[in-house]
């Protein structure tokens, strides 16, 4: 699309939304505004495309559509069959799957879905076999009580978060704590790798009936041939959750023992992050459990957002583009470059590098929380998020680690020669910022003090840094 369709194209929306709540308005055009000015450095975040952004804009919205393609549980649903049916196309090309479920609203209700299927499929058909009857609703009172006292009884391993996993692995504050009987596996407390060998023996010992995999913070490749086949020696389904390196994944940079779809019984993803497309989620399996991750509706999800999965549609085709490869790539390359120059100047980083797109620095090398180096960063136009590290003294709240990663700046272009350039720059703030104090003198985790004078040269360099890959060219506000 040209410069001039896609800045008509977006002007004339902000004048439409500008006329009933010119705030909402404003605000469309501020964030647009920082994101250009910001060095976005948060793992999870991407910019989607032109094309993606104004596809979520659109009368799908006023659809329900619950149940799936073919099989509504409203009328008139024809239009929304389309959009679904090739955005589940699509992610089956782009990622070798025999079935994909693009219905979840977000990762979490990915996850729920395919907990729920594997429950379903495991616990649940099982029970309805022996009891003689179709389904939940033929059960008896004394054969449902069983049932529900079996799927709340049920075992499941993940990594642990602090480690890199995700809330939603078996985080106590979690639903998915509350659901299982929960226990997790951490990474070599010397290399902050994972022992293949460790998890073994936990799986061994705890007989889980799902084995996780995945991560959020975790700045290494997983080798998914290993744990399917831990899975399989204690009987125990394995899922992946690769909703931060789907992209790479679909970019064929993750392949063999690190593609888990060939592996895993089920995949499930966000579509944001790495793979650059809208907010949402996505499950993919094999036909075993195909007709319980497509029962996601009324399982777990309410009505599916029709004009969301339009947007996955159209990013999953950009996605199956032969350019998205080198883009997933450079995510790879650029990660590298930064934890490189990074290392250089002395930051000590969780496991002592990346294979993928995040880097994990540990910022008590700094004598700083997580929390006062991610608010120093974002003082000098640095925006990244704070994260655990392996056996993190201050919690998950106040965190000893910063998390950076590069699917966003590798969006807007910047290569491996700007990412040295913003490795100087991290390091110029964490290393002239320090702890500061509470009103009764104590040490504080989340006060800092960092010169006013350093916050503003490094914004600027960092604007100029950006200014040479201008984010959305084509969009022009006036």
């Amino acid at each position: 699309m040209s410069r001039n369709a896609e800045s008509t194209a977006f002007r004339s929306a902000l004048e439409v939304i500008r006329a009933v709540e010119p705030r909402v308005a404003d605000a469309i055009g501020a964030e647009l505004a920082d994101q250009r000015e910001s060095l976005k450095l948060i793992a999870s975040e991407n910019y989607a495309s032109p094309a993606t952004l104004l596809t979520m804009g659109n009368w799908f919205s006023d659809k329900y559509a619950e149940g799936t393609v073919g099989r509504r549980f409203y009328a008139g649903c024809q239009n929304v069959d389309t959009v679904e049916a090739l955005a589940a196309e699509h992610a089956k090309e782009l990622f070798g799957a025999s079935h994909a479920y693009v219905q979840p609203h977000s990762g979490i209700d990915a996850n729920l879905v395919a907990f729920w299927a594997i429950l379903a499929d495991r616990v649940e058909s099982p029970a309805l076999k022996k009891a003689q009857v179709r389904q939940v609703n033929d059960l008896t009172e004394a054969d449902w009580f069983a049932l529900r006292r079996e799927l709340g009884d049920q075992r499941m391993l993940g990594m642990s978060l602090d480690a890199g996993g995700h809330l939603t692995h078996g985080f106590r504050p979690n639903i998915s704590g509350k659901m299982f009987d929960q226990r997790s596996y951490g990474t070599d407390p010397a290399t902050g790798l994972i022992d293949y060998d460790r998890v073994a023996e936990a799986a061994r010992e705890f007989r889980p009936l799902i084995l996780v995999a995945g991560y959020s913070a975790y700045p290494r490749k997983v080798n998914f041939r290993i744990m399917r086949e831990i899975a399989d020696s204690v009987g125990a389904t394995f899922m992946v959750d690769m909703a931060h390196f789907a992209g790479l994944v679909a970019g064929k940079v993750f392949t063999g023992d690190f593609d888990p779809v060939p592996h895993a019984h089920i995949v499930t993803t966000t579509t944001h992050k790495s793979l650059r497309g809208p907010r949402g989620g996505m499950v993919l399996c094999g036909p075993e459990l195909a007709d319980q991750v497509d029962r996601g509706c009324p399982m777990v999800l309410g009505g599916p957002l029709p004009h969301v999965m339009a947007a996955k549609a159209v990013a999953l085709a950009e996605a199956r583009r032969p350019d998205f490869a080198d883009y997933a790539q450079r995510i790879v390359d650029n990660a590298q470059a930064l934890a490189e120059g990074l290392l250089r100047r002395g930051t000590t980083l969780v496991t002592g590098g990346t294979d993928n797109h995040l880097v994990l620095l540990d910022v008590s090398g700094y004598g700083l929380t997580g929390r006062q180096a991610e608010q120093a960063l974002l003082d000098s136009g640095i925006v990244t998020n704070r994260n655990a590290v392996p056996q993190d003294r201050n919690g998950a709240w106040y965190t000893s680690g910063i998390r950076i990663g590069t699917p966003a700046l590798t969006t807007r272009g910047l290569g491996t020669a700007e990412m040295d350039a913003t490795a100087e720059l991290i390091h110029t703030v964490l290393s002239q910022t320090t702890p500061g104090a509470n009103a009764d003198g104590t040490p504080s985790k989340a006060k800092y003090v960092l010169d006013p004078a350093v916050a503003d040269s490094v914004g600027k360099q960092a604007t100029d840094l950006l200014a040479g890959f201008p984010l959305y060219p084509t969009v022009d506000l006036g």
